[in-house]
């Protein structure tokens, strides 16, 4: 008997981009998106179109450029919702319009204020507005796992019957438990009598800690949709981790036998790309994906994996497409190398953009006596950073500063129209003089929500890399910036920042204009 398929539904890009202090450019999430696609998730949920004109826009062009995965956006159970959300996804080959709308009687009486009749109607209509214009539609009743089995499952039918292709029960508050979340599965499952109709899917919440287990309760209970974000990002505590999820059940065809249609190679470079743009560092003892993740300290297991790796490790690192930290690059490596290695790491630069990367690398060599796959992968994230013309570039920072003296900075700024801009600030510090001049030459200046840095590898020539968050009008904005100079770091990922705000704001600005 063949194994069942699991469909992976990812929702970095909107549950994943609810994660308090997250933000993201359009053109962030085209690239993370382009990178899902590489990972082979069947669904990718672009965004919320109604919610913001920067979501629609990133549901729109995502919808028109990622052809193969089924694009979804989510949408309130309401008309103008709904209409949005199908007038964003119009380029896309394989579109899904995913409505929500609560169902517990917590929800109902303290949220929603209505009746489960009045609720059960605007399911229906809503799931039949949207089957006007897809033939793929999703339904969530929100905060699924608090709501009475009686009133879930006469929910489950009456949008199964509107046309609703996939029915998905949310853990929205994470208050399920694995054997309690796996019989409610199952119920819906024996109870709805059109459930054969409509693909089950799970949506889980960590706030117990307990996302991924009860997404795999939910497959051995019938489930064939798992709803989750890379690296467990999400509202509050966060959403069921795909790369867990994924590599369980891979890991152990034999309790679930079911198949996936991930390339579980890209994995890591997945988690990388997301970690990095949203400027989130993994944990290092992360399953999966964190750097400790198949680093064994213990002189007892080093010794057992030496004679057979499968004593302590029950994956292959490779599998997930985990290479460690090896030394394998300095200033004699040519183009050649560097792009072999580039391209094991899961990079596939153009000639004319290698010939900017070897560029850096060969900065970055002449300060290193030996560049780390670590080291290359914020290369590279540099080098995104940077590629749009249309952003402000940090082209020379130099700083006077001493024990004795108040903090100068002088920075040059590349403009968007190709001119350049000098200007000096001083501060109570030197990161702080470098931030302050250039905030003054953009002509923004948001307030510093959060200043973090972090060496990458260890050794005083180690790349510093920065993270900043600036809140302009009560929106947070998210900034990176790497360098073996702390401070230009610093001004890097500050200017970074800026350049995402800048990039919201001209989106707001436009769509107020066509209004």
């Amino acid at each position: 008997m063949p194994e069942e398929k699991v469909i992976i539904f990812d929702t970095t890009l909107r549950d994943g981009e609810q994660s308090a202090g997250a933000g993201m450019t359009v053109e962030d999430k085209l690239q993370i998106a382009s990178q899902l696609d590489r990972l082979g998730v069947d669904v990718i949920e672009a965004g919320f179109a109604a919610a913001s004109p920067g979501d629609f826009e990133a549901v729109q062009r995502i919808s028109k450029q990622v052809r193969r995965p089924i694009i979804a956006s989510l949408s309130r159970a309401n008309p103008a919702d709904v209409d949005r959300a199908a007038e964003a996804l119009k380029g896309a080959e394989r579109p899904r319009i995913h409505v929500f709308l609560s169902s517990s009687d917590i929800h109902l009486l303290h949220q929603m204020r209505k009746n489960q009749e009045e609720v059960l109607i605007m399911a229906v209509e809503n799931v039949a507005r949207a089957k006007r214009y897809t033939a793929d539609v999703e339904f969530s009743p929100m905060d699924a796992s608090r709501t009475g089995e009686d009133f879930l499952c006469r929910v489950v039918e009456a949008v199964i019957n509107a046309g609703a292709t996939t029915v998905n029960i949310p853990d929205s508050v994470g208050y399920a438990i694995p054997e309690q979340f796996g019989a409610l599965i199952k119920a819906l499952l024996n109870r709805v009598p059109n459930i054969h109709k409509a693909v089950v899917s799970v949506h889980c919440h960590n706030d117990l800690g307990l996302a991924v287990a009860n997404s795999l309760a939910a497959v051995r209970a019938g489930a064939r949709q798992v709803e989750g974000c890379i690296n467990g990002l999400g509202e509050r505590a966060g959403n069921a981790a795909l790369e867990e999820i994924i590599m369980a059940l891979h890991t152990r065809k034999d309790l679930f036998s079911v198949t996936t249609n991930i390339d579980t190679a890209q994995i890591y470079p997945t988690s990388r790309l997301v970690s990095e743009i949203f400027g989130f560092p993994v944990q290092y003892n992360k399953a999966i994906v964190g750097l400790n993740a198949f680093r064994h300290a213990s002189g007892i297991h080093q010794d057992a994996v030496l004679k057979e790796r499968v004593t302590f490790e029950i994956m292959d690192p490779a599998t997930v497409g985990w290479r460690g930290t090896s030394l394998v690059l300095g200033k004699l490596s040519g183009r050649a190398g560097l792009r072999a290695r580039l391209e094991e790491l899961g990079f596939h630069p153009a000639t004319d953009e290698l010939n900017q990367i070897f560029e850096a690398f060969k900065a970055l060599a002449d300060k290193k006596r030996e560049v780390t796959d670590l080291d290359l992968e914020l290369l590279m994230a540099e080098q995104r950073r940077v590629v749009d013309t249309r952003m402000y570039r940090l082209e020379h920072v130099q700083v006077r500063t001493g024990s004795a003296e108040t903090p100068t900075a002088t920075v040059r700024l590349a403009c968007p129209d190709g001119a350049t801009v000098t200007g000096t600030s001083t501060g109570n510090g030197p990161v702080d003089a470098v931030c302050k001049a250039i905030a003054k030459l953009v002509g923004v200046e948001p307030a510093l929500d959060e200043y973090v840095v972090h060496s990458v590898t260890g050794g005083l020539d180690s790349v510093a890399q920065v993270t900043i968050r600036l809140n302009y009008q009560g929106r947070l904005y998210v900034g990176r910036g790497a360098d073996t100079d702390v401070i230009v770091a610093s001004g890097k990922g500050y200017l970074n920042a800026l350049n995402r705000l800048l990039a919201a704001e001209t989106i707001a600005n436009r769509t107020a204009a066509a209004s």
